[in-house]
């Protein structure tokens, strides 16, 4: 029988993307929360990196966080990661799947021009692909086996919301972002019964982030704060969120004054589910 676990205030978290746009605010705020924290980055995002650990040691969090670079699209990359972590933490508890590349990847008017799918380059759509949906499986399939077998862990997949998972002209995005939603209502019931559980969180609308370029919105204030993602990763990260899998938890209508019953009115099954 595997024994279970209580997470520590001090969970262990690893954050994907971890440098910029979500990833970093998310990253400040659970360790603002106690938790500990491996923000997970490419090579090149080496000198963001290391800003962050910079302002983390300038907030007093400087020993709660480790800054690593892996190419999350290589499954070795993805277990020497994993390694990595338990060798500095001693553990791991969760995992947020934030890495991503958006449109703007394609061309910095992909947004405005709506490329047609037929004419979308099969490279980028392999580059998107791989880093967006084989990136997020390759490190949740490297970090499962650890939660299920200490009894508890957190899977997060951060998703989109419907209309862009549609969107016309916004292939191939939408379609890799409901992947990653359908992935997490099937890894949801897969370990179900585990103490591991999987939900979806997004925004629930344009972040102001870099994958909205500049040109695009000039007022940003009309886009969705970054900070909405914070209040419920930290709970998603606890053993107050014990029991709660396969959602989609959306930030922008999470009130960190409420309480549980009353936030979760505002999510939903992921997957469409009825």
């Amino acid at each position: 029988m595997k024994a279970t676990l209580n997470a520590p205030q001090d969970a262990v978290v690893i954050i994907t993307g971890a440098a910029g746009g979500l990833g970093q605010v998310m990253t400040r705020g659970l360790l603002a929360a106690g938790r500990r924290v491996c923000a997970l980055e490419i090579p090149a995002a080496q000198d963001a990196l290391d800003a962050l650990a910079h302002a983390a040691r300038a907030d007093g969090w400087g020993d709660r966080l480790f800054t690593l670079t892996a190419d999350i699209r290589s499954e070795a990359e993805c277990a020497r990661a994993v390694e990595a972590v338990r060798a500095h933490f001693g553990a791991v508890h969760a995992l947020i799947n934030n890495a991503g590349i958006g449109m703007s990847a394609l061309s910095l008017d992909a947004h405005d021009r709506k490329v047609p799918f037929y004419a979308i380059p099969p490279d980028f759509w392999r580059r998107l692909f791989d880093t967006n949906v084989n990136g997020s499986f390759l490190m949740a399939a490297a970090v499962t086996p650890l939660l299920v077998e200490q009894g508890w862990g957190r899977l997060i997949n951060v998703v989109t919301g419907l209309p862009t998972m549609v969107m016309p002209g916004f292939t191939p995005y939408g379609p890799a972002k409901a992947a990653m939603e359908a992935a997490t209502a099937a890894w949801s019931g897969e370990l179900a019964e585990s103490g591991v559980t999987v939900n979806a969180l997004l925004p629930g609308g344009a972040a102001d982030t870099a994958m909205v370029p500049q040109a695009l919105v000039d007022d940003r204030s009309t886009l969705i704060a970054p900070s909405v993602m914070v209040a419920p990763a930290v709970w998603l990260t606890s053993s107050e969120s014990d029991g709660f899998t396969g959602h989609r938890v959306i930030g922008k209508d999470w009130d960190p004054t409420a309480t549980f019953q009353e936030n979760m009115t505002k999510s939903a099954l992921a997957g469409w589910r009825r």
